[in-house]
């Protein structure tokens, strides 16, 4: 991601938390112009205290931002830990100690063990580098994912570019700031300038993000300008000055709904829109109830079109405020379904609607009709997940006397009623899997977020030390497309039939990616833990044998080919000595040249070859559906139905084939698991209730 001149950023660990990053740092060349909205909680933590008076500035330098640990309602020590640590770093830096702001997240009421971030202030600020995502890992606590933002504008003749991070996910209430945000920017713009902006857009967007309600200690939103861009200064009236907060806007925006998308446990994005409200003021409070609403929340979960909850949420706060609203008059909207109109309920196809709220992005929309003002707010919906990570919080979380902060999730912790459950059911299925084998085919979501491909390679070992023994297929489809448009941006990628044409040249792109990218990263995270992973292509040893294919109508493919043989020679001798093969579905045609291969066609073929007795497709949906709604478990004859109704539809149909396939080869259970899913595959394994579609023979 781009960055703006003069702005460096490193994230290393000092040993905060036992493992991972967590100590950030952003620095500029020179002095900035800075500002910050901060929490109004009253128990605000030392760092945020530290800087009470201090901002707006034109000479800050640099944030220091840790994680692990709060530092909050830690008493005058947590103050003075501060002043050590800014001491530490404008020392390393070579900068007044007023010119270092700082930040934390983690533990609330465990002392900083400030010696820790001293130490590493050194070795900090000599990592410092344009790269932003180390500084952005460094932040994160309960988050999945990095959150990143950048935008480019010019100011006059000059190229003013933006950037930001920001973590949140949960304890985050709409009051001034919601969250940890660092926005850097080369513009020219005056602190106190800065500050009015920071203000209206902090205002517009973290502002209506609300995940449950709760205000964390340390939440701020700094934004650091140091004028490199070279740009006439954004003052008001200025030419620069409505594109610039523009600018800010937007990115302060994307981060709002990014977090909101990433709330604890969160599995949707929920927006809701109230208009036609009698007041500004009435309609943001009313956004804001709904999507913090507990039962609105939990019923998005399950994806619930229940109506009655939301206007249930907007008479009561209308009632105890005596707002002149009738709820007769109202329409309410699910994903763009009129569920409510007219004072009564609207018909509606419950099913379809209940499809929608499947998606990754819910919408509601309440059109009031008593008058002109409107207001969103963004969230999440409530899982179980929410509840478990919470609830688990402190009494899992442990401090050592030197401070560092580790999570203990040993069994031991739980309650004995669930311990025995959890072994019972989980012991059951480990003695049917023993010596077992199963196919993965590994693509789609699943591959591209970062914290997705660790719950995979966890599950994949996790699944070999039960004593199954995983044998995985992957594709590589987007990183393909990604690579391809790099290389060549005004090449356009030709399909037929939903199959890329590929010639020559990209098929030598096809295997670059697929073997020197894709399969080397699979192999080198799931050998982080236990190193016995091994990448194979399916031209090594003549594993998988090709012919080119043909679209229906005759035309040329290139070289896409399918599988006319496999010889799972090697594959056998990889599992006689206990390794996981990591196969990139690639074919060698009897002509000598190599062919690009359908992922979930090569992983039938080869889970027959091998008698394997599961079959596991990763894919984007929830498996199989039918007008919406997850089909647990069919048999091959029902699936075989539901194609020839046009029940399964667009891209399922090839990956149904393929199941129907490996049924008819002899593989005697198939399972469609949702690679969106942390840890799908264990679900779906271990449980006596799967959350895919289990297909049988």
């Amino acid at each position: 991601m781009k960055t703006p001149r003069g702005f460096r950023f490193a994230g290393v660990n000092v040993g905060v938390k036992a493992v991972r990053k967590d100590l950030a740092l952003i620095l500029s060349d020179v002095p900035c112009n800075a500002a910050a909205c901060v929490t109004v909680n009253k128990a605000k933590a030392a760092p945020l205290l530290d800087l009470e008076g201090r901002l707006p500035s034109s000479s800050v330098r640099a944030i220091v931002v840790n994680s692990g640990n709060a530092n909050a309602l830690t008493g005058p020590e947590g103050l003075d830990d501060v002043r050590v640590v800014r001491e530490a770093f404008a020392q390393a830096i070579g900068c007044p100690a007023r010119a270092i702001l700082c930040a934390s997240t983690g533990v609330i009421g465990v002392r900083l063990p400030a010696h820790k971030l001293v130490a590493g202030a050194p070795r900090l600020v000599a990592a410092a580098g344009a790269s932003i995502e180390a500084a952005a890992e460094a932040i994160m606590t309960t988050d999945t994912r990095l959150k990143l933002a950048a935008r480019t504008l010019r100011i006059g003749d000059k190229e003013v570019q933006l950037s930001a991070f920001a973590k949140g996910s949960g304890m985050i209430a709409p009051q001034l700031a919601t969250m940890l945000v660092f926005i850097t920017t080369d513009a020219a713009i005056d602190e106190r300038t800065l500050a009015a902006m920071l203000d209206r857009a902090a205002d517009a967007t973290f502002n209506r993000v609300v995940i449950d309600g709760d205000m964390s200690t340390n939440d701020a939103v700094f934004a650091m300008a140091n004028g490199l861009a070279g740009n006439s200064p954004i003052t008001a009236g200025s030419e620069g000055y409505a594109p610039f907060e523009e600018a800010l806007r937007s990115i302060c925006l994307e981060l709002a709904r990014a977090i909101a998308e990433d709330g604890e446990g969160a599995t949707k994005l929920v927006e809701v829109t109230v208009t036609g409200a009698p007041g500004e003021r009435i309609a943001r409070d009313l956004t804001k109830s709904i999507v913090g609403s507990s039962l609105v929340k939990a019923s998005i979960f399950g994806a619930d079109p229940n109506w009655g909850r939301i206007l249930a949420t907007i008479g009561a706060r209308a009632g105890a405020n005596l707002w002149p609203i009738d709820l007769d008059r109202a329409r309410v909207e699910i994903q763009g379904v009129v569920v409510f109109d007219q004072g009564r309920p609207a018909a509606h196809d419950s099913a379809s609607l209940r499809a929608k709220m499947r998606m990754p992005r819910v919408a509601i929309d309440v059109h009031l009709h008593a008058g002109d003002d409107s207001a969103t707010a963004y969230g999440c919906d409530l899982s179980y997940d929410y509840v478990k990570i919470n609830a688990d919080y402190m009494s899992l979380v442990t401090a050592s006397p030197e401070g560092v902060v580790a999570k203990d999730d040993r069994l031991t912790n739980y309650s004995p009623g669930f311990k025995r459950a959890l072994l019972v059911e989980a012991l059951s299925y480990i003695s049917k899997f023993s010596g077992k084998r199963a196919v993965i085919q590994y693509g789609g979501a699943a591959m591209v977020k970062d914290s997705l491909k660790a719950s995979f390679c966890n599950d994949v070992n996790l699944l070999r030390n039960a004593g199954l023994l995983p044998i995985i297929v992957h594709g590589g489809g987007p990183e393909i497309a990604r690579t391809l448009e790099k290389l060549d941006p005004h090449k356009k990628s030709e399909f037929i039939d939903g199959v890329r044409i590929t010639d020559a040249h990209d098929y030598r792109v096809v295997e670059m990616v697929l073997t020197g990218r894709v399969n080397t990263e699979i192999v080198s995270l799931l050998n982080q833990e236990s190193p016995r992973a091994v990448g194979v292509s399916g031209k090594d040893g003549g594993l998988l044998r090709a012919r080119k294919l043909r679209a229906d109508d005759g035309r040329d493919l290139g070289r896409i080919g399918e599988v006319s043989s496999v010889n799972p020679a090697l594959l056998e001798l990889l599992l006689s000595k206990e390794y996981v093969p990591v196969i990139s579905p690639l074919g060698l045609g009897e002509d000598g040249e190599g062919y690009d291969l359908d992922a979930d066609a090569a992983a039938a073929e080869i889970a027959i070859a091998l008698g394997a007795e599961k079959l596991i497709y990763l894919t984007d949906v929830p498996g199989i559906l039918e007008e919406g709604e997850l089909l647990s478990e069919l048999t091959a004859a029902q699936l075989d139905a539901k194609i020839a109704a046009g029940v399964v539809r667009g891209g399922m149909v090839r990956k149904a084939r393929s199941i129907l396939r490996a049924i008819e080869g002899g593989v005697q259970k198939v399972h469609v698991v949702d690679g969106r899913t942390p840890h799908g595959v264990i679900a779906e394994l271990f449980t006596d209730r799967g959350v895919g579609t289990l297909v049988t023979a």
